[in-house]
């Protein structure tokens, strides 16, 4: 390996480790802020409408951790192929782990937390009697945000198999 490649091997390591911690505390921040937005808005707001300021939050906590996550993987996938190619090193061996049957399993998207934060961001609206427009729109918004999550977390799933097999077609056609 060569100094400019050592140093850049360094480099985007030390960016999957930055990414991975920033990703928890945005969603630790993220989470924060939507429960006060939506304790404030059941207290204070007398319209269904009110939630949709936390959910947009929420969304956008989800987004960055998104994109943080999609960031991270795609950095290991470069690292595997171009980087570990002659010696396999530890993306490799993170791949080819995999998930162990009956092993404990982490949702790097925190999408089960996200679930439950869009039902009880939805709670506020049943308990103001919304007239059937209100419930519509923004049952709406909530249902769009439940669908954009489990699309996400589909797409996730095959990340690493789509981005491996992207780099390895540009490696093969010499288009690093």
């Amino acid at each position: 390996m060569t100094s400019r490649e050592q140093e850049e091997y360094t480099a985007l390591r030390a960016t999957i480790r930055e990414r991975g911690t920033a990703r928890v505390w945005i969603f630790v921040a993220g989470f924060i802020a939507w429960a006060a937005l939506t304790v404030t808005a059941a207290a204070l707001a007398s319209t269904p409408v009110a939630v949709l300021l936390p959910l947009l939050v929420l969304a956008a906590t989800f987004e960055a951790v998104l994109a943080l996550h999609v960031g991270v993987e795609r950095i290991g996938r470069y690292l595997q192929v171009f980087v570990e190619a002659g010696d396999p090193g530890w993306e490799h061996a993170a791949m080819a782990f995999g998930r162990p049957s009956g092993a404990i399993t982490a949702g790097a998207l925190f999408s089960v937390p996200f679930l439950l934060g869009a039902v009880f961001n939805f709670v506020p609206v049943l308990i103001t009697n919304p007239i059937p427009a209100e419930l519509v729109f923004v049952g709406g918004a909530h249902a769009l945000f439940l669908l954009r999550l489990a699309t996400a977390r589909a797409a996730a799933g095959k990340q690493r198999a789509v981005d491996l097999e992207r780099f390895q077609a540009m490696k093969r056609d010499g288009s690093r």
